[in-house]
């Protein structure tokens, strides 16, 4: 603001000139006889008498000058305060007036300073369960935090090394924003920070929408020192507002404090150090903190606020209880002080806030938790040095939680914690108390609600078991709509209780149309949500949006318990409800098994091409299922078309092709050998059909009896498809029903035989090394001089078959395979008995009954036949010998071991072979 010219003065020295015109003009005038000398320094006296006159003039009539507050000690004031009001012309004197409000005055502090004097008795309560209570929660938190954190005292913390010194090169720069609207406790905030032993870099004070604007600015000006800034506003930011300013500093840390806190002469130091240190630089630390609730007995959580509850959580410190911290603590969320490196600060504003109304005090928490994997903690303080505690008069701070005690507010916050805890925050509970559940699914889409509702239903009512659906929630998958499409009662998705989660992606993504968000806000919140509740698997449906999956492949990978990620087809969904029935510890081996489909074929197109449809046509769960085509050297024309042109969707394929004929014995054996433990290998023969189920039978029965580590099976050496019509080791092949064998147990159990199937079987690597091994150690052209001769074997007069070299051995060391066993003969498995190397041979004098060989293929879901419609327990599955007689485990062990002929000699009575399972060559004699 200028100084402004009245129309009476006039430019180029014309209004002097006129004046002294008119003298000389005037009727008196000086003798001519006047020596000229005089006159010349009576002119340049006036002369100098004017320009003292119009500068003093000049300044007093400036609009920078208050002469309302200046001292009136001089003439030249009265006088320049009459003239000028007298040529100031009106229209221009509230101009000044206005601008004049707004120009500080030079106070000192002294003149200006309010001082708030609060004098209160400290509450101290006297219920003797409710400081039990505390007591206790406290102690608990504190022992745990001390065995898996550590929990170091004032005296520890400051001996760890810092970035930060106090002196030298490393000193930091601390920005101190203080927020105050009627709390007359500026000047003691402001005495205080001038005194830190660490110097501080700026303090900000703010005034959002203050009635008392006026009187803090002059308080902030009257320190005249320019490392204090005033900034004020007519809208009320309230309590976000000076987060927001916190974003512009230069600094290398900030300290926000609300007007209640008047810190101790070492906090600055205190906090700098520690934020300097490698353990805790990631972090927010204050003075006040709280811990959020914990579980009750019913399973739901209480408010924050409950009274007599020690689920409630912690306030800390806690003066009404006695609990005082000397220990720095982890808590869930900071109050009244937060001290923090600048670039931290800007996670607050990832996700749109709850509410603007309350509650960034969790939110900074929370959302440095989520997207910097940032702690919030408490520092401990020196009983008897004021001087390192955080409020330093123990005002309004320790009296007890004079905010946010209205019922609306506390009913706010309640709200967002639970949203918090319920979309991946890990509060002091959930790091204290883990929790283990089966399946946690993932819907992005009310579609996909009810896709897998079928599924999560069945875990949900399966007796033991746990299961949660979180939804993308927002414009997505609105939380009301999922538990609608899942016949819920809406009031699930505002009850404090585990059971659909809301992510609410649309906090994060707003109108944006970036997949970044998407990716960002599903990755957090179940990254969270998946260390919170330890999930086996989670579930979603293999067709959801690729950077949803992207999301949360990347989330259950952070699980170091181990969960694994489901994508399943929506058509197989209703197909494998006994997911539901294995145990939560074979679970995460869901991805673990690699079942490859490996067919031998020559010269039976046809038949290659019915096998191709069913296995086309069968359910793979979203799996890769690798293909292998093994050709002999005589294969036909048409076959090679049918190979070479068929599409396989599932999985890699690979064609092989002998350049000697090698026949059925080696076109079999070597047709598949395993590249892990993790291996296994489907062997079809291209007369052999498939059922559309016969995918889900190999894995339920690989995650039930192989992958649980609660079960040691490993006598378990294949699963069939096939369930045999007749005994067929036994000369006379006698017909043989299972489902009548086993009505005493029950008529459609699984069972276990020593019998291998080559019509359709899954082969485990372990023993198929084994297997190769042996062969290669046993294998002779003419059958009679195998050295291997089991009794009444009709096996022991095969010639040139790998299956009877198989079976020498499954004897020998007490091997089993698993067999289905459904109304009818049902199976995964059919052998439409065409001729080939062995049907129909030449050489074969053996004839083959079709219809003793033939069954027809399982084309329902099997789990309605199983034993309570779930595989039985490994102890409770039948067994039998290779004639088809139940014997136990051990019993078949016995059998193998009174034989001898294997190719290690070990006691007859008590040992048989034992391997090396990654060579498959005999290692030594093991006792059974």
């Amino acid at each position: 603001m200028g100084f402004i010219r009245p129309p009476a003065v006039r430019k180029d020295g014309d209004y002097i000139e006129s004046i002294f015109g008119d003298y000389s003009a005037g009727k008196t005038k000086p003798s001519r006889k006047l020596n000229s000398t005089k006159f010349v320094t009576v002119l340049t006296f006036l002369q100098f008498v004017f320009a003292v006159y119009a500068t003093g003039l000049l300044y007093y009539m400036s609009p920078s000058i208050d002469l309302r507050a200046k001292p009136d000690f001089t003439w030249a004031t009265k006088w320049a305060h009459n003239v000028r009001s007298y040529i100031v012309t009106p229209h221009v004197v509230s101009h000044l007036q206005s601008s004049e409000e707004n120009i500080p005055a030079v106070f000192s502090p002294a003149e200006v300073c309010e001082y708030e004097k609060i004098d209160f008795s400290q509450k101290k309560s006297n219920d003797e369960k409710m400081i039990k209570m505390k007591r206790e929660l406290y102690d608990d938190v504190l022992d745990f935090q001390k065995k898996n954190l550590g929990s170091e005292s004032l005296e520890e913390l400051m001996k760890m090394k810092s970035k930060w010194a106090l002196n030298g090169p490393n000193k930091p720069k601390v920005t101190v924003i203080l927020n105050h609207f009627k709390r007359k406790t500026l000047c003691a905030q402001l005495d205080s920070l001038l005194h830190q032993t660490l110097p501080f870099h700026h303090v900000w004070v703010l005034a959002f929408g203050s009635p008392n604007e006026a009187s803090l600015r002059r308080i902030a000006e009257s320190y005249n020192d320019s490392r204090i800034s005033f900034i004020s506003s007519n809208y009320d930011f309230k309590y976000y507002g000076r987060f927001q300013i916190a974003l512009q500093t230069d600094a290398d840390l900030v300290y926000i404090l609300d007007d209640d806190m008047i810190p101790g002469k070492k906090m600055l130091q205190m906090l700098a150090h520690v934020a300097g240190t490698e353990k805790y630089e990631n972090s927010v630390l204050g003075s006040i903190g709280r811990i959020l609730p914990f579980r009750q007995k019913d399973f739901t959580f209480p408010s924050y606020r409950k009274f007599r509850s020690k689920e409630a959580g912690l306030y800390l410190p806690d003066p009404a209880y006695d609990i005082t911290l000397d220990r720095i603590l982890q808590v869930d969320f900071l109050s009244s002080s937060w001290f923090l490196s600048a670039e931290l600060v800007k996670a607050l504003f990832i996700e749109k806030p709850f509410t603007f109304a309350t509650g960034e005090d969790l939110h900074l928490s929370y959302q440095l938790q989520k997207y910097r994997n940032a702690g919030s903690f408490v520092l401990p303080v020196d009983p008897n040095d004021k001087e390192t505690w955080g409020d330093s008069e123990h005002r309004l701070a320790y009296v007890s939680e004079t905010t946010v005690i209205f019922k609306n507010i506390v009913e706010v916050r309640d709200n967002q914690w639970w949203k918090a805890l319920s979309t991946g925050y890990i509060t002091q509970w959930a790091a204290m108390y883990p929790q283990k559940i089966d399946a946690l699914f993932y819907a992005h889409s009310v579609e996909e609600v009810k896709a897998l509702g079928p599924l999560l239903e069945k875990f949900r009512t399966t007796v033991g078991k746990k299961a949660y659906i979180a939804v993308s929630g927002g414009k997505f998958c609105p939380c009301e709509d999922a538990a609608s499409a899942l016949n819920w009662p809406k009031v699930v998705c505002n009850e404090r209780r585990f059971k659909i989660f809301d992510l609410e992606v649309g906090a994060i993504l707003g109108v944006s149309n970036s997949e970044v968000p998407v990716l960002q806000a599903v990755y957090s919140s179940m990254k969270g949500l998946i260390r919170i509740h330890n999930p086996s698997v989670v579930i979603t449906v293999a067709d959801a949006d690729p950077n949803v999956k992207k999301a949360l492949k990347m989330a259950t990978e952070t699980n170091l318990n181990g969960t694994a990620l489901v994508l399943l087809p929506r058509a197989s969904i209703s197909k494998v409800l006994w997911m539901a029935d294995l145990r939560s510890t074979a679970l995460p081996n869901w991805n673990k098994m690699r079942v490859s489909v490996n067919i031998i074929t020559q010269n039976r197109a046809q038949s290659l091409l019915r096998l191709l449809r069913s296995l086309s046509n069968a359910y793979y769960l979203g799996d890769e299922i690798p293909i292998s085509f093994n050709m002999d050297s005589k294969v036909d024309e048409e076959t090679i078309k049918v190979v070479s042109t068929f599409d396989w969707p599932h999985g890699p394929k690979t064609l092989r092709r002998r350049i000697i004929q090698g026949g059925l014995i080696r076109a079999v054996s070597e047709s598949w050998y395993p590249a892990s433990d993790d291996d296994f290998g489907l062997l079809l023969e291209d007369d052999i059909e498939v059922s559309p189920y016969y995918y889900l039978w190999v894995k339920y029965a690989l995650l039930a009896y192989h992958y649980d580590p609660q079960i040691s099976f490993p006598e378990l050496a294949s699963i069939s498809l096939y369930t045999p019509k007749i005994v067929e080791v036994v000369k006379e092949r006698p017909k043989w029903n299972p489902t009548e064998f086993f009505k005493q147990i029950h008529p459609h159990t699984p069972y276990l035989h020593q019998l291998p199937c080559s019509w359709g079987a899954v082969f485990f690597p372990k023993q198929w090394r084994e297997f190769y091994v042996y062969m290669n150690m046993r294998f002779t052209e003419n059958a009679k001089e195998n050295p291997v001769q089991i009794p009444k074997s009709r096996t022991n007069g095969w010639q040139a078959s790998w299956k009877k070299f198989l079976i020498d051995m499954m004897y020998l060391r007490g091997y089993v395979s698993l067999y289905p066993n459904f109304p009818n003969q049902q199976s995964f498995s059919t052998n439409h008995m065409e001729p080939g190397a062995h049907i129909a041979a030449k050489d074969n004098v053996v004839k083959h009954n079709k219809t003793d060989f033939e069954v027809p293929l399982l084309m329902d879901d099997f789990r309605n036949f199983l034993p309570n419609q779930k595989l039985p327990a490994a102890s409770k599955l039948p067994s039998l010998n290779l004639f088809n007689m139940p014997v136990s485990l051990k019993g078949l062990k016995a059998a193998g071991a009174k034989l001898g002929q294997d190719v290690l000699r070990c006691n007859n009575i008590s040992e048989i072979v034992a391997v090396n399972h990654q060579t498959g060559l005999p290692a030594r004699c093991m006792k059974f």
